[in-house]
């Protein structure tokens, strides 16, 4: 179903909803993995072509929409007044997501009864991955200074959602400095901006085909076996990220925002299962944008805090990062003081903003963290990457549905905060009284 074609999705027949395509294909993919691993691991490309053809589109519609959002609030103050709030709500959030993860983990201890012969486990898959990062010693002046492009085009490029950020910001506020002159720049941006969520409409009626690659190269590349010695971990990881939304997403929700997290979840329930399939929330960045203003959130807001949040709103990340820290410690029988965990949780929320992008970059993250903070010998931290890289796979989409569904929330949260969400459309929306009518950006 193309986003732009809400209005008429009742009509439908429910096999050409892409909710069912989607859930078919990932089934689909599931079952040729586990029947034919080899076919299976033949159809990434299927994956990979449709990720690459919606990130193609990433970098010049979070410009766009982040430039007519700017000049739709007006005036800076308001720019900085939101950026402020989405800043600190993100930072909330996110640590809160590190405390939940940590104490859980700290709880049932995943790994402990695992007796792991350090000298015989194979390494050689991670030592590669690893040796090929530039995340390693990740400090704060190198996060700020990567925030830079290189050239005006280059941030394009490379695709780089902070670059673009800081590109967006700055041609914005050089509209609003020019004028009335710039109000014609601003109508050919979403003249433009139009275009390019045609764009998407077109890639999407493809998810299906990319959902069913990207499962099936999962399942046949590394076997639902995989799953059965190191089970508890995912299990865990998996759901920390219910409980996360339950206790801290959901109740917000309801007393704050008044919404329901239930009906939010179904209404984005398209999108959930696109990234089930591609163990990427990039694929619906758009749409999602898309579903926010349909529902009553201002498109200021939504442009201005949709895309930071793929920077800094982590919150599936950060609950990965301290179950796989710690997981490591418990498997290799490696200990660490309190104040050593203290100080890793203060560093990953710190190194978690490094961790946007390419699909799986979070355990290059986590990796460059653990060899930087000399918290267990070499041998140890290799085995205990080497057991996470095994899985990496099946928690990275538990990741990026745990990022997808925070950023959601927590754009409405802040939208409330400014009094720029419209709670009638909201409610009739997802209530379903009412069709979201999606419009473009």
């Amino acid at each position: 179903m193309s986003t732009t074609d809400a209005s008429t999705k009742t009509k439908k027949p429910f096999y050409k909803g892409l909710f069912f395509q989607v859930i078919v294909a990932i089934a689909l993919g599931v079952i040729v993995g586990c029947v034919a691993p080899a076919t299976a691991v033949a159809c990434k490309p299927l994956g990979d072509a449709f990720i690459k053809l919606i990130k193609m589109l990433i970098a010049p519609i979070i410009f766009c929409t982040m430039v007519s959002g700017i000049a739709g609030m007006g005036n800076m103050k308001q720019v900085g007044r939101v950026g402020a709030k989405a800043l600190l709500v993100f930072e909330i959030i996110t640590t809160l997501a590190l405390i939940i993860g940590w104490v859980l983990v700290e709880f049932y201890k995943p790994g402990s009864m695992l007796n792991i012969d350090v000298a015989g486990l194979d390494t050689s898959a991670v030592h590669e991955k690893v040796s090929h990062a530039s995340v390693a010693g990740h400090s704060m002046g190198d996060f700020f200074m990567n925030m830079i492009p290189t050239t005006l085009a280059s941030a394009f490029s490379e695709g780089e959602i902070l670059q673009v950020l800081v590109v967006a910001i700055l041609f914005a506020w050089a509209l609003a400095a020019i004028g009335s002159k710039g109000r014609e720049v601003v109508a050919m941006i979403e003249s433009f901006s139009h275009v390019l969520f045609k764009m998407v409409d077109i890639i999407t009626l493809a998810a299906p085909l990319g959902a069913f690659g990207a499962m099936a190269y999962t399942v046949g590349k590394f076997g639902v076996g995989s799953l059965k010695d190191l089970g508890e971990l995912i299990l865990l990881f998996y759901g920390t990220g219910v409980v996360f939304i339950l206790i801290v997403l959901a109740p917000v929700m309801r007393y704050y925002c008044h919404l329901s997290t239930w009906q939010f979840l179904k209404y984005i329930r398209e999108e959930i299962l696109i990234v089930l399939g591609t163990a990427s929330s990039e694929t619906v960045l758009p749409a999602m944008m898309e579903k926010l203003v349909a529902m009553g959130c201002s498109k200021p807001v939504v442009g201005l805090v949709i895309p930071a949040g793929y920077s800094f709103n982590l919150v599936g990340s950060s609950i990965y990062f301290t179950m796989g820290a710690l997981f490591i410690t418990y498997a290799t029988h490696t200990p660490i003081t309190f104040w050593q965990e203290m100080t890793l949780l203060g560093v990953l929320l710190i190194t978690s903003k490094g961790a946007a992008g390419v699909t799986g970059s979070a355990f290059l993250v986590l990796a460059a963290t653990l060899s930087s903070m000399n918290l267990m010998p070499a041998a140890n931290l290799e085995v205990g990457l080497a057991l996470i890289f095994a899985i990496d796979r099946f928690m990275s989409t538990g990741r990026a549905i745990v990022n997808l569904i925070g950023n959601g929330m927590t754009t409405i949260m802040i939208a409330r905060w400014e009094n720029e969400l419209n709670h009638q459309q909201a409610v009739a929306v997802l209530s379903g009284k009412k069709e979201s009518n999606l419009e473009q950006l």
